[in-house]
This record gives structure tokens, C-alpha cells and sequence, in this order.
């Protein structure tokens, strides 16, 4: 692919000084149906931005017989590991991301499968039999936790399915047992394709934003840390570097005024229809705010508008995955 980036006006003034704080982004994609070689991608309409994904597909049956499919999101899988806790939208909620779809305008209720893992062991039945929630971040997990047995509790931390914490207090007298394993979720529904007609689903999640509260691949004057690795999963160029340089020297102590923000779309797996291809195809990223610098990978973007940049194409193949970075100004937040 092209390598693009579009930068946005600087108007910089003082912010936050430079700091490691970062939280790890989720990637999410779109869905996945159990049968291939009868139903072909017509379109798919996929908006990005921090605040929201929405993507509207026109699925088509080429055959001359209703084809019933399972139909598949899955969510991305979230880890208990205190040392590492992603972005999460919905922290208290097994539906984590608020997905929502509809199935030609009408809400679908789609079906959660659930599964908890430690050391790649499927413990699910484990947790059930001792009602704790699957959801690892959740308030009601760790309050189910502190009521186990004792015997339960050095079983679970020998097999790597909680591990001990120290209280609030940072005692050892007052320790506490928190969730190490492993959540995966997929949503789900069965759909019947008519003959020869288009069925139009479309969902819509939050995203899980990643971020650090500063520019972690530039500082002491120069381009280092994540640098080499954002350069490639970003398609950073001269002009967002020079962006990034100038914000710098504009800026009270020599480092770039921003916060950094990541996005992490999942657009590889969704290939399982008919051709593997997308009839048509088009991308929309929304960097919210007109100040702000972002950077993807895409081929013929166009501005369409203060926030908005535009990538279509016809029979499109999903080879890579969408990464994004938006640098939003400090003093805006």
C-alpha cells in the first residue's frame, strides 16, 4: 500500500509534560460468516473514529436457494493481568465494546459465547460452579473472589487462574485475589441469505483506544523509542514528522504538545465470503479534532472534510489490518 498521512494545522500552546502513562489498545474487527461460497460482500462501509465504529455491509446470496449461515463477531480477548489493563469502554459490562446490530433495519439480539482460559485450559465450568462472572475487570469478579474457600483459592492461584495482590493499603496482612485468566467472547446469530437478494446488516461498537499522554516516539529532541516501529504501522512520512518537530520546538520544554490516541482495526479476517473480495469498499476515519495529526496506511485517501479522510475501492482484498494514530493537542483536553 501507499504509504498517507494528512496533517492538520499547528496551534500549539503549553501542555503536559512528557510521561510513560500508556494504556494498550484492543483490535477489533468486523464479522465472519460460517458459509463462503455462497454469499458475496456487495459493500461494506467501515467508519473509524475514537469515539465510534460503524460499518454497513450489503451482503448478496448468488445462488438460487436461501443459504442460513452463523454469523460471527468476535470480540477481542481481554486478560486479568493487573500489570497490563487495555482500553476498555464498557469496564463493568460483559458486552464491553456496547456492540449493537441490525439485520435490514431491524435490532438483532445476537447470542454471547463465552469462554475463560488459564494456561490456554478452558476453566468456564469452574467459575460457573462458583458463580463467578467470566468478565475480569469487573467489580462482581472480584467481589465473587474474596468469598471462595480458601482450599478453591490456593488451587486457582496455583493453576494461573488468579494470582494474590496486595490490598489497598499495599499490605500483605490485607491482600486481595484478582483474575488472571483469560476472557474470550464472540457474539453471534443465524441469518438466512434469500435467493438472489441483499441482506443489509450493519453494527456498531466503541472502540478500544490506546494511549499514552505524550508522544512516546519523540523526545529529547529527537525521533526515538516506538519511532521505528509507528515509522511502519503508521505509515509516519516527512510531512507528519515535520509536524511532529515543529510542535516541538513550538512547545514550552522542547517536546511535542499531544497525546497520543491508537486504533487497531481487525480488516484480514473478515475475507470468508464468496471471492474473497469486497465489491465495493469504502473507509472513513474521523481524527475528531480539527488541531489534531493523524496517521494510517491507505491507497487514494482524500480529505472530506475539517476531521474526515476518505479511502475507497472496487473489489478490494483485505490484506492488512487499519492502524491509526491521532495526536490530539494537550491544551484541548
Amino acid at each position: 500500500m501507499l504509504r498517507y498521512v494528512l496533517t492538520a494545522a499547528l496551534a500549539l500552546s503549553a501542555g503536559s509534560a512528557f510521561a510513560n502513562d500508556s494504556v494498550a489498545e484492543l483490535g477489533t474487527g468486523g464479522l465472519i460468516l460460517s458459509r463462503s461460497d455462497a454469499v458475496a460482500m456487495q459493500s461494506e462501509d467501515l467508519f473509524i473514529s475514537s469515539g465510534k465504529v460503524t460499518v454497513d455491509y450489503v451482503f448478496h446470496n448468488n445462488t438460487d436457494k436461501d443459504v442460513d449461515a452463523i454469523v460471527a463477531f468476535p470480540m477481542p480477548d481481554i486478560s486479568g493481568n493487573p500489570e497490563e489493563i487495555p482500553a476498555i469502554p464498557e469496564n463493568q459490562s460483559d458486552n464491553f465494546l456496547g456492540f449493537e446490530v441490525t439485520i435490514d433495519g431491524v435490532a438483532a439480539k445476537p447470542q454471547l459465547e463465552q469462554k475463560v482460559l488459564a494456561l490456554g485450559i478452558d476453566v468456564s465450568a469452574e467459575l460457573k460452579a462458583q458463580n463467578v462472572p467470566f468478565y475480569p475487570f469487573g467489580d462482581a469478579a472480584k467481589a465473587a473472589l474474596a468469598k471462595l474457600p480458601q482450599a478453591v483459592i490456593d488451587d486457582w492461584v496455583n493453576r494461573g487462574i488468579i494470582i494474590e495482590d496486595t490490598g489497598s493499603d499495599g499490605t500483605e496482612a490485607n491482600k486481595v485475589y484478582t483474575p488472571f485468566w483469560q476472557l474470550r467472547s464472540t457474539y453471534w446469530w443465524r441469518s438466512t441469505f434469500p435467493a438472489n437478494k441483499d441482506v443489509h446488516v450493519s453494527h456498531r461498537y466503541k472502540p478500544s483506544v490506546g494511549g499514552t499522554s505524550s508522544v512516546s516516539f519523540f523526545y529529547d529532541g529527537k525521533f526515538q523509542g516506538q519511532y521505528a516501529t509507528y515509522k511502519t504501522r503508521y505509515c509516519m512520512d516527512d510531512t507528519f514528522e515535520n509536524a511532529v518537530r515543529k510542535a516541538a520546538k513550538d512547545g514550552p520544554d522542547g517536546y511535542p504538545q499531544y497525546n497520543e490516541s491508537r486504533i487497531a482495526y481487525v480488516l484480514t479476517t473478515g475475507g470468508n465470503w464468496a471471492t474473497g473480495t469486497i465489491g465495493k469498499f469504502k473507509l472513513t476515519v474521523d481524527k475528531g479534532n480539527p488541531r489534531a495529526l493523524v496517521s494510517f496506511c491507505g491507497d487514494n485517501v482524500k480529505k472530506t472534510g475539517p476531521t474526515t479522510f476518505e479511502m475507497t475501492a472496487n473489489d478490494f482484498y483485505p490484506e492488512h489490518d487499519i492502524d491509526i494514530l491521532i495526536l490530539d493537542p494537550t491544551d484541548d483536553n
